[in-house]
């Protein structure tokens, strides 16, 4: 005879689907790609330029030991050929091919290896990670290098009692330059502190993007969430000892860019959003503007000169004039510019050290590659920054419900790109090493995976739960 019951007939609970030991290996290899390419300079310092070529090397041909096979396989889905970041790709290619009229040959080879292996492992990244791993993988490389800088630090200051030479060496005899030192022993007398990375303006960088990083993965819940709070101060504390003028304003942008977005979430309609494009851009305009306009004042309070601490008149004119030597085409690729070639040894000097790039991306660009570079990149880093904010701004949708709630990681590839431009306008690391990574990384994802934890792979791991993709 039939019973009536209020509990529902169901299987046996059984235990969440776990991930594989290989994908777990596959994304410590990722960090470990990620920390070695954000924390160059901490190999260079460590094991000199030959040593670092190896280590970059080794990373390189493991990538694609891994990634071969995978392609083959279709694993874990297949590649999207066609979802290229074309335009990176393009700028690349350039890059290589510019060795037929190259001023600099032998750099031209050098740094085009260097500069393919940095896109190899950026298409490598964004197509074995979802969106979330890719951002707890950025997360885990980023607090490497923090806690890495505060041990360094304070194994300088309470141990060495002196500031640190590359390669753990010491120079108690006399005083060098302190562009020299890898570690100044700064950490208890206010000065400015450098970290694993040997120089405050990148370990400033890396805090801003860590802070970016944290704070997405704390909105959107993830576990452990008092850990990242307390990384997060670690971050903040390193962003304001390192003094960097550049960083300040990089994270000026990146928190207005943060406020846009958020605002044209909530927006109903679309005259709502046009009114916020419009307070935005003429808000920009307005503000770009008074910068400008008292950037004497302004440098001062943050202890810098108003040529920008000699960019204007002792690199960015000297570079000016040698890119009119060749203003189509450029001179041939060099990013970074290699020291020990005749054509930039001893070229610009600054502190009894050759500068070895423009800082300011564009002009770079502009020497290395001509106009038709200028062009390239221009599309590269524009494609990226439209895909990247309408990839914040807009909700997810792939079929008729239009209400799904927004992702705070969709957020992660516009602030980043904010900052890479804002940086480039002082600095040429977005064209090259993790900047170029970052740059082909998240273009590729965005075009071939426009959407957080849906198209990524047949089966998704996100917080302990298993998610069918929907077709």
């Amino acid at each position: 005879m039939a019973q009536y019951t209020r509990h529902p007939v169901a299987a046996r609970p059984t235990a969440p689907e776990r991930e594989s030991t290989g994908h777990l290996l596959l994304r410590a290899y990722v960090i470990l790609v990620l920390f070695a390419t954000f924390a160059h300079s901490a190999v260079y310092n460590l094991l000199g330029m030959l040593g670092a070529g190896v280590v970059l090397a080794v990373l390189t041909l493991s990538t694609l030991a891994i990634g071969v096979p995978m392609l083959a396989r279709n694993r874990p889905q297949p590649f999207r050929w066609r979802r290229l970041p074309w335009a990176a790709l393009g700028y690349t290619a350039l890059a290589l091919v510019s060795v037929a009229w190259s001023q600099w040959r032998g750099s031209t080879v050098l740094t085009g290896v260097l500069l393919a292996a940095i896109v190899v492992n950026g298409l490598f990244i964004a197509h074995v990670l979802t969106w979330h791993e890719i951002v707890r993988a950025l997360s885990s490389a980023f607090k490497w290098i923090l806690g890495l800088s505060l041990a360094l630090e304070l194994w300088v200051s309470l141990v060495v009692h002196g500031p640190l030479l590359p390669n753990f060496q010491t120079f108690p005899d006399g005083k060098l330059d302190p562009q020299w030192y890898w570690v100044r022993d700064n950490l208890f007398d206010g000065g400015r502190i450098q970290g694993i990375v040997g120089n405050a303006n990148l370990l400033a960088i890396v805090s801003l993007f860590a802070l970016i990083t944290f704070g997405v993965l704390f909105a959107a819940r993830s576990r452990w969430r008092t850990t990242l709070a307390l990384w997060s101060l670690l971050a903040l504390y390193f962003l304001v000892r390192t003094a960097s003028a550049t960083a300040l304003v990089c994270a000026a942008a990146a928190a207005v860019t943060l406020l846009v977005a958020l605002l044209m979430r909530r927006a109903a309609t679309p005259g709502a959003r046009t009114r916020i494009y419009t307070v935005a851009i003429g808000g920009t305009i307005v503000a770009v503007l008074a910068v400008w306009a008292l950037r004497g004042p302004l440098l001062a309070l943050l202890g810098r000169d108003s040529d920008l601490t000699g960019r204007s008149d002792l690199i960015w004119g000297a570079v000016l004039e040698r890119a009119a030597r060749h203003p189509l085409f450029g001179n041939g690729f060099s990013s970074p510019w290699v020291p020990s070639d005749p054509a930039f040894d001893g070229w610009i000097v600054d502190h009894g050290i050759t500068v070895f790039h423009a800082h300011n991306m564009w002009l770079d660009v502009l020497l290395q590659l001509g106009a038709l570079g200028v062009v390239v990149m221009a599309v590269a880093y524009g494609s990226l920054l439209w895909r990247s904010w309408f990839f914040a701004v807009d909700r997810p949708r792939w079929d008729l419900e239009a209400g799904r709630p927004f992702s705070p990681l969709t957020l992660l590839p516009s602030l980043f790109t904010v900052v890479l431009l804002v940086q480039g306008l002082s600095e040429s690391t977005p064209i090259m090493l993790w900047g170029w990574l970052l740059a082909v990384l998240l273009s590729f994802k965005l075009k071939s995976v426009p959407l957080v934890g849906m198209g990524e792979r047949e089966l998704l791991f996100e917080r302990g739960a298993r998610q069918r993709r929907v077709p």
